[in-house]
C-alpha cells in the first residue's frame, strides 16, 4: 500500500540530491529500498531523466511535476496514494 507520506519522503529526498549535485539529470541507487516495501522493486531512482530514456525498471523523478513515475503495463503510469477501501 503506497502512503503520501511516503511519496513526499522520496521526493523530499530526490529535491536534496538534486540540490546537492546541481546536474540535468541524476541517477542513484534507491536509498529507500529496504526502507519503504513498494520502493524495493526499483534498483535506483533517475531524477529528471526523460522517461523516454529512462531504464524500466527503475523509479523516475520528474521535478517539474513534483512526481514520481514507474513503467507498468506497456506504458509510464503516475505514483499517487492508494486508497483504503475497508468499510469501519
Amino acid at each position: 500500500m503506497v502512503k503520501q507520506t511516503e511519496i513526499d519522503k522520496v521526493i523530499a529526498w530526490c529535491e536534496e540530491r538534486k540540490k546537492e549535485k546541481q546536474r540535468i539529470y541524476i541517477v542513484e541507487r534507491n536509498f529507500f529500498r529496504d526502507e519503504i516495501d513498494w520502493m524495493r522493486r526499483f534498483p535506483l531512482i533517475e531524477i529528471d531523466r526523460p522517461k523516454e530514456t529512462a531504464g524500466k525498471f527503475n523509479l523516475v523523478y520528474d521535478s517539474l511535476t513534483k512526481s514520481l513515475w514507474q513503467y507498468l503495463g506497456g506504458d509510464w503510469r503516475k505514483i499517487e496514494q492508494d486508497i483504503d477501501r475497508r468499510i469501519i
